[in-house]
């Protein structure tokens, strides 16, 4: 899968994560997560998806 992560907090504090292009694109946005560890396994699962 070509692009990059990006791990953030929304403005309700809660972690959620952007997948980039390599142009800079948002090409998609996550749900809301309760914790780093969550988001994280997130885009874990989203990877094993390629």
């Amino acid at each position: 899968m070509a692009g990059k992560f990006e791990l953030f907090v929304d403005a309700r504090e809660r972690y959620r994560f952007r997948l980039k292009a390599a142009d800079g694109t948002v090409m998609a946005v996550s749900k809301d997560f309760e914790t780093k560890r969550a988001a994280v396994v997130g885009i874990r699962e989203v990877r094993e998806w390629d």
